[in-house]
C-alpha cells in the first residue's frame, strides 16, 4: 500500500510537470502550425514572400519563447550541439524543450527519491540520473536514425543515378529521391532540395546535408557532387562507383559486429552484474542489505559504487566500440 504523502507528491509532481510541458511546448506548437497553416492557405508565395512570411528561416529557433530563445541563443556552446542532435534525431523538438524535459525529470527524480528515502544524497544521484534520460533518448533517437539513414544512402545513390543517366538534372533528382525513399534518407533529401529551392546555393545546401547526417558516406557524396561541379566528368559512374563504395564499407561493418559480438555481450554482463546481485541480496535478506540505505556510510558507499559503475561501464562501452 503507498502512503498517502508519497501518492500526493507524486501526483503533485506529475501535474506540475504535465502542465509546464503543456503550457510551454505543446501550445507554442499548436500555434505555430496554427499560423503556417493560415498562411499556406493563401496561396502560392515566391521565395522572397515566403522569408517575409515566416515560412524560411535562416536559423531554428531554441525555444518558442523569446527570451529563453535569447538565453539560449547566448549560450551557443551548449544550445548549438543540442539542436545539432535534436536535428539528427529527427525529432519534432526544441532545445529550450529538451532543457525543460531535464530539469522536470530531475526535480521529479528527486523528489519522489527523497519522499521514498528520506536522503537528500540519494534523491540528488538519482535526480542527476533521471535528468539525463531525456538526453540519452534524443541520442537513440539520432544514432538509430543515422543507422537507418545509412542503410537506405545506397539505393538513394543509385536512383540519383539512373536519373541523371535518364537525362534529368541534378535538382530533379534530389526531388525524385526526395519523393521516393522512405525516411530518414527522402526527408534529409528534401531539406537539401527545399533550400536550394528557395535560393541557397547548392553547394551550401549540400553542405548543410553533410554537416546533419555525420556519417563519412554523406561527406564522400558532397565531396563527389561538388568536385564535379568544379572539374566537370561523368557524374552518373562517380556516383555508381560510390554507391559500391559505400555498399563494401556496410558489408565491412557487419563483418565487425559479427567479430565484436562475444565482447559486447560480455561487455553488458559485467555491467548488469553488480545491481543485478544487489537486487537478488536484497531480496533474500533486507535486513542485512538495508544498511546500505538506512546508514550514512552505507549510503555513501552507494554512490561510490555507482559511480564506479557508470565509470566502468562507459569504459567497457569505449573498448568493444571498433572505429571501421
Amino acid at each position: 500500500m503507498i502512503p498517502t504523502p508519497v501518492l500526493v507528491t507524486f501526483l503533485m509532481v506529475a501535474g506540475i510537470i504535465g502542465s509546464a510541458y503543456y503550457l510551454l511546448v505543446l501550445k507554442p506548437e499548436d500555434d505555430e502550425q496554427r499560423a503556417l497553416r493560415k498562411r499556406l492557405k493563401t496561396g502560392g508565395v515566391t521565395s522572397k514572400a515566403a522569408v517575409e512570411a515566416g515560412l524560411l528561416r535562416t536559423e531554428t529557433p531554441f525555444s518558442q519563447i523569446p527570451v529563453v530563445n535569447a538565453v539560449l541563443g547566448a549560450t551557443g556552446l551548449v544550445s548549438r550541439p543540442a539542436q545539432r542532435l535534436i536535428d539528427r534525431s529527427g525529432l519534432n523538438l526544441t532545445v529550450g524543450a529538451l532543457i525543460l524535459m531535464c530539469l522536470c525529470a530531475a526535480v521529479a527524480g528527486f523528489l519522489v527519491t527523497q519522499t521514498l528515502s528520506g536522503f537528500v544524497y540519494a534523491g540528488v544521484a538519482i535526480g542527476a540520473f533521471f535528468a539525463i534520460l531525456p538526453i540519452w533518448f534524443v541520442s537513440h533517437k539520432a544514432k538509430s536514425r543515422i543507422q537507418k539513414f545509412e542503410e537506405q544512402f545506397p539505393e538513394a545513390i543509385d536512383l540519383l543515378a539512373r536519373a541523371l543517366r535518364a537525362g534529368h538534372a541534378f535538382t530533379t533528382g534530389l526531388s525524385m529521391v526526395a519523393e521516393e525513399m522512405p525516411d530518414p534518407v527522402g526527408t534529409e533529401f528534401r531539406l537539401a532540395y527545399d533550400r536550394q529551392n528557395f535560393g541557397m546555393p547548392m553547394p551550401d545546401a549540400l553542405k548543410a546535408l553533410g554537416e546533419r547526417v555525420p556519417l563519412l558516406d554523406a561527406r564522400f557524396f558532397v565531396t563527389a557532387v561538388l568536385t564535379q561541379r568544379e572539374s566537370g566528368g561523368n557524374l552518373s559512374e562517380v556516383l555508381d562507383n560510390l554507391a559500391s563504395v559505400i555498399r563494401e564499407r556496410f558489408k565491412v561493418k557487419r563483418q565487425v559486429r559479427v567479430v565484436t559480438a562475444h565482447a559486447r555481450i560480455t561487455g553488458w554482463v559485467l555491467a548488469m552484474l553488480p545491481p543485478s546481485l544487489g537486487i537478488i541480496l536484497t531480496l533474500l535478506s533486507p535486513g542485512h542489505m538495508s544498511v546500505l540505505w538506512t546508514h550514512p556510510t552505507g549510503i555513501k558507499m552507494v554512490v561510490v559504487a555507482l559511480l564506479l559503475q557508470v565509470t566502468g561501464t562507459l569504459i567497457i562501452r569505449k573498448l568493444v566500440d571498433v572505429e571501421y
